[in-house]
């Protein structure tokens, strides 16, 4: 082969079309895979197969279609004619075979590097206030990078190697239309085998270094992540720091507090919540898939309610009769998710003013971000990377980010749950202790009675989509409005009673098998009473009071956690079996090494004061 007259005019070609191509189909492909990213409607299905068509046809087929689509007698032809415009068997007719060819794997690559992000990231991005498109290139599209760079990288490759729809639509043009497939083809045709191997050799050292910049640039960034990770992490060390509930359609009459009145539907069961609430902080307890979470994406408006309305100080967030439905963005709500949603492309000062609004002077948003990092004593840790914090040290630059632009609500979504026991702890005085100066409305969720006792004023309970009892904490605890409310509150003692016709304040506990005298009688039917381990008392000595609530009591067995004991006791009779037993006493270990001395039958004494009627 005569290396002087050799025509390197089909790499210049192939350059030129996959170049073009892929200009195109990078901005086709990731549009189109973010845009139905979230769309759960009946076309996704039609959708993803008119998209990943071109993957799957023989490419032969494509080009058939695109030549009856392009040539004189197709719409597109025909429109362009109207230009004086024609494609078919010019250069450009390969990059629109190319564009076909490549659009399926970008789209479908892209698709799966957005898929990977975190959804919580782009909910919490949208809680502060973000648009769409603000969403989309801050965080989308910056977290999925390396897929889509991946995805580009092959789309590339794919157009360089594109042979049949290119032929079928640009033809074979010496330097005009042939690409580098084509000249092995023809080359192979005409028996140059010396000519083909070359042409073959370019081709797949061109695919081969796009791929090879693709992975080169991904553990770029990766090795840069690290880099910082030990430059940062040296020296690094973690800083130890009543109202009844409202069942009719409430109807706001003044401009204070949260009003919901919301119905939705779920597979399970219904959401149906009507509440109004002017209290500070608030804890939403409630057995696992009940609706606490659901509540609050609602209010937060990642989830639409069925009908019903929201309005928090006046301000309408949704109202079905009125066709409002404020996007998140726009609802000024500060939300904490279970795993924080910080942002990790971003530094801590960078997470913390993207909640600020984007029309802010640089100096304000400084002096912000200064006065959040300082209110949580992360001075110097502005220019870190979350995964460079402690678990504690993220959740109060996520609480940080939440409340810097001064939400009306903030909404706490099991913020604890992934946490062992002494950081949950830690992490549990840094959330008081910051709420302490937060001066809107606080909605925790959790299932630790405990927690919403020392995080929140008030309790509300739900049980399966339904408000069991909203109140003060101690009123709740002390005077539960149902047997729901006491065991989703933590009480383990319950007896079906009949009640003394002639003396009100004497009932017959059915399942105990005694009789007891209560402190208050009601006026609505009661079914039930109940007792909470901590408050049996356990006498140290035989006692001569006839009092009813004092009774003798047999040990069936015992439980222990590293502070206290777990005493399951029967009254009256000794027990026949392991489960034969009445009560669940607690006490704390101190307790129980005294009380073990003692032979049995051990009296208890069940304080009126502490028995509580449903």
């Amino acid at each position: 082969m005569d290396s002087v007259a050799f025509d390197f005019s089909p790499f210049w070609i192939s350059l030129k079309v996959a170049t073009t191509a892929i200009f195109f189909t990078f901005f086709l492909g990731i549009t189109s895979a973010y845009s139905l990213l979230e769309y759960q409607g009946k076309w996704k299905t039609l959708f993803d197969g008119i998209f990943l068509a071109p993957l799957v046809l023989p490419p032969t087929v494509v080009g058939f279609l695109l030549l009856q689509l392009f040539g004189q007698y197709g719409w597109v032809g025909k429109f362009l004619q109207l230009f004086h415009l024609n494609i078919i068997f010019t250069w450009y007719a390969g990059v629109v075979a190319s564009i076909v060819v490549t659009f399926p794997l970008m789209y479908k690559t892209a698709q799966s590097a957005f898929e990977q992000v975190d959804g919580n990231l782009l909910r919490a991005a949208k809680t502060l206030g973000a648009s769409e498109f603000r969403v989309f290139y801050q965080i989308a599209l910056p977290l999925a990078f390396p897929g889509i760079l991946a995805g580009t990288m092959l789309s590339f490759a794919r157009g360089l190697g594109e042979f049949g729809a290119t032929l079928m639509l640009a033809g074979n043009i010496p330097k005009q239309t042939t690409t580098i497939p084509i000249a092995i083809y023809a080359a192979v045709e005409s028996g140059s085998t010396q000519e083909a191997w070359l042409w073959t050799a370019i081709i797949l050292s061109m695919s081969f270094s796009a791929i090879a910049i693709a992975h080169f640039w991904s553990n770029k960034r990766e090795r840069g992540r690290e880099r910082g990770n030990r430059k940062k992490d040296k020296g690094t060390n973690s800083i130890a720091n009543p109202q009844s509930p409202i069942t009719n359609h409430p109807t706001p009459i003044t401009d204070e507090g949260l009003f919901i009145d919301i119905y939705k539907q779920l597979p399970e069961f219904d959401l149906q919540i009507a509440l109004h609430c002017v209290d500070q902080s608030i804890g939403i307890l409630g057995a696992s898939g009940t609706g606490k979470s659901m509540l609050l994406r609602c209010i937060a408006g990642m989830e639409n309610p069925s009908s019903g309305r929201i309005v928090i100080d006046g301000k309408v967030l949704f109202d079905s009769a009125k066709a409002i439905n404020l996007p998140s963005r726009d609802r000024n709500i500060g939300f904490l998710f279970q795993n924080y949603a910080l942002f990790p492309h971003l530094t801590v000062a960078q997470n913390i003013a993207f909640g600020l609004p984007k029309d802010l002077p640089r100096s304000e948003v400084r002096q912000k971000v200064a006065e959040q990092l300082q209110s949580i004593e992360l001075q110097s840790f502005g220019d870190r990377y979350p995964h460079q914090l402690s678990g504690g040290q993220q959740q109060r630059v996520a609480l940080a980010r939440a409340l810097v632009s001064q939400p009306d609500i903030l909404l706490l979504d099991e913020p604890f749950s992934a946490l062992d026991t002494h950081l949950r702890n830690q992490i549990e005085r840094e959330l008081i202790s910051v709420l302490s100066t937060y001066k809107g409305i606080t909605l925790f969720v959790t299932h630790n009675i405990d927690e919403a006792y020392r995080i929140c004023q008030n309790l509300l309970i739900l049980d399966r989509g339904k408000v069991m009892s909203y109140g003060e904490k101690s009123t709740v605890l002390e005077h539960p409005a149902n047997v729901e409310t006491a065991r989703l509150t933590g009480c383990k003692n319950f007896s079906r009673i009949e009640v003394d016709a002639i003396a009100p304040d004497r009932i017959e506990a059915l399942d105990w098998e005694c009789k007891l005298q209560v402190n208050y009688s009601n006026v609505k039917p009661l079914t039930h009473i109940g007792i909470r381990a901590h408050e049996i008392v356990f006498l140290e000595h035989e006692s001569e009071n006839d009092s009813p609530n004092i009774l003798p009591c047999w040990l069936v067995r015992t439980t222990e956690t590293p502070h206290r004991m777990t005493l399951y006791i029967k009254l009256k009779t000794p027990p026949s079996h392991d489960w034969d037993y009445h009560l669940q006493a607690e006490v704390f270990k101190e307790k129980w090494l005294v009380l073990k001395q003692y032979s049995q039958p051990f009296q208890v004494y069940l304080d009126p004061n502490h028995l509580f009627l449903v």
